[in-house]
């Protein structure tokens, strides 16, 4: 295999732990392809798919927020190589531009996040009962233990902490830009009205989804991974890929889908995280 075809299908998180100026050639070739990007449509006198604000357009958001979540789970599941090797970092990075965080940082944060589940200081998502505050929290964190990771990877001297604020500069230019050609993209309406609120709501999602798949909702539950199939969790499992089969994920990450593991590997995998197995109205789903 050639080094380029190589590169293609490492993932970012092997890239980022064997070179340290990783993150530098990475987001320089987001900023790079969304600004020729953006150049060719301005060019060629592209309006955008939506140029005109119309109310109507509103009526698109309900797909586009599903759109987007799928993309957080096909990026989710790119992260533990869940698709075949030939186009698991193809589908990694697709999605991960389209949910703007890209493959290398959903990668590296969510790996770290397996690694110290439930860490109170090493966890990118931290240990809360209340959601807005976890929210909140978890924005701020994921930056703090992108840049701890490079530390334990790289080592925490002057020099790495120099390169660190430059490259979460870097990566902050890389998705303004990425944004701008969006906005070119789609046009004031499609980008204004559908992907922004999309984008919005799809995060806040996936947000949930973490706090509640580690039982914070459930203050009579210690905090760690657990299977939840019940009412809302019923639905979106069956929507997203079993994505509320939490405490599976965490021991069977290969799984694409945790829901259709066999019920005494749930059952061991819930064991061994430490987490309640589903109670009597886990089992009884909401909707017939």
């Amino acid at each position: 295999m050639s080094s380029i075809a190589a590169s293609l299908t490492t993932s970012p998180f092997a890239q980022f732990r064997r070179h340290p100026t990783f993150y530098v050639w990475y987001d320089s070739f987001y900023a790079v392809a969304a600004l020729t990007g953006a150049l060719a449509l301005i060019q060629s006198g592209w309006q955008g798919l939506l140029p005109e604000l119309h109310l109507w357009h509103l009526g698109l958001l309900p797909p586009a927020l599903y759109v987007m979540i799928m993309a957080h789970v096909f990026v989710h599941n790119a992260s533990h190589g869940n698709f075949p090797k030939a186009i698991n970092r193809l589908m990694g990075e697709l999605t991960g531009a389209l949910v703007l965080t890209k493959f290398a940082s959903w990668e590296i944060v969510h790996r770290r996040h397996h690694r110290y589940s439930d860490d109170p200081v090493r966890d990118p998502h931290p240990a809360e009962r209340g959601y807005w505050r976890y929210a909140i929290n978890t924005l701020i964190n994921v930056e703090l233990q992108l840049r701890q990771e490079y530390y334990d990877t790289h080592g925490d001297t002057a020099q790495t902490r120099r390169y660190e604020r430059w490259r979460a500069r870097l990566s902050f230019v890389s998705g303004v830009c990425m944004l701008f050609f969006y906005f070119l993209l789609l046009g004031p309406s499609g980008f204004f009205l559908v992907y922004l609120p999309a984008f919005v709501g799809a995060a806040l999602f996936v947000i949930h989804f973490n706090w509640s798949g580690h039982n914070a909702h459930r203050p009579e539950y210690p905090i760690a991974p657990a299977d939840l199939d019940y009412g809302w969790f019923w639905i979106g499992n069956r929507i997203f890929f079993g994505i509320y089969f939490h405490g599976t994920h965490h021991k069977l990450a290969m799984l694409f889908n945790p829901m259709k593991a066999p019920a005494h590997l749930r059952a061991k995998a819930q064991a061994r995280v430490g987490a309640p197995a589903d109670d009597e109205e886990d089992e009884a789903p909401a909707v017939a």
